[in-house]
């Protein structure tokens, strides 16, 4: 993991938003950063402000202070180098798999790529994720899984730098979550893509992760604790549930959850 250069740079943080009994601070003065190849993870109760952030990162909303940079140039808005997949699928109903992927594909490369090689494209990264035999079906067609893993080839094929991931697997059944978890770290060992997880599931959190920023509650949230995971890759369910290592991590995230969640770093 590249260290000397930090991919995402947030700093001094706060996003505050009007409400009918007064201003609501959610987020108070956050800062971190978000390095190359690294798979950092965002957990926390509900209200802790985790997709307020990744909205912010994202570009689809702006901070009420603090400053935001992707590659050292400040977040104003959204953009490709930033692809986002959210816990529903946001699926275009009419269009096939393919099409879902292509409209990305079209918006992102339409000056830079033949029409042969948008093609190429879009079938390589509905490869990637293992969908190219649904590539004709509808959103109304296939799984709910299957939806989130064609909503992940549309983010990737947009090249981007960094991929936002909001609950991605929170309204999936347990093993169809535990597939696409599977799915998503074969990409990043694959890809060394850069990803940024808000996540509930502290498992989740603790197997797919680098690092692990956990969340005070709300209101005025904070970054109450950083976990460093120390597990190599590539790493396999079945082995991280009888390890002591992964055992320790995930400790440590539930210890905070439960006890120490209202702390100020």
């Amino acid at each position: 993991m590249n260290r000397e250069k930090a991919l995402i740079r947030v700093q001094n943080v706060s996003q505050s938003f009007a409400t009918s009994k007064g201003r609501f601070l959610a987020l108070d003065n956050v800062s971190f950063d978000i390095h190359p190849g690294e798979t950092l993870s965002f957990i926390g109760h509900s209200g802790c402000g985790k997709s307020t952030l990744l909205n912010l990162i994202a570009g689809l909303s702006l901070p009420t202070s603090g400053v935001l940079l992707c590659d050292n140039r400040e977040i104003a808005g959204p953009g490709p180098e930033r692809g986002v997949v959210f816990q529903n699928h946001s699926l275009l109903p009419w269009l096939t798999s393919y099409d879902n992927v292509a409209l990305a594909v079209h918006q992102v490369f339409k000056n830079q790529m033949s029409k042969a090689e948008m093609h190429d494209w879009i079938e390589h990264n509905l490869a990637l994720v293992h969908m190219s035999h649904a590539r004709d079906k509808r959103p109304g067609e296939i799984s709910g899984g299957m939806k989130q893993r064609v909503g992940i080839a549309r983010a990737l094929a947009m090249k981007p730098k960094i991929l936002l991931m909001d609950e991605p697997f929170g309204a999936l059944d347990a093993l169809t979550r535990a597939h696409l978890q599977d799915a998503v770290m074969e990409i990043q060992q694959r890809l060394r893509t850069t990803i940024l997880l808000i996540t509930h599931d502290v498992d989740e959190a603790v197997l797919l992760s680098d690092r692990v920023m956990m969340m005070t509650n709300g209101p005025a949230a904070k970054v109450g604790e950083v976990l460093n995971i120390d597990l190599p890759r590539p790493r396999s369910r079945l082995a991280m549930a009888s390890d002591p290592l992964f055992q320790g991590y995930r400790q440590q995230v539930l210890q905070f959850l439960y006890d120490k969640q209202t702390a100020i770093a």
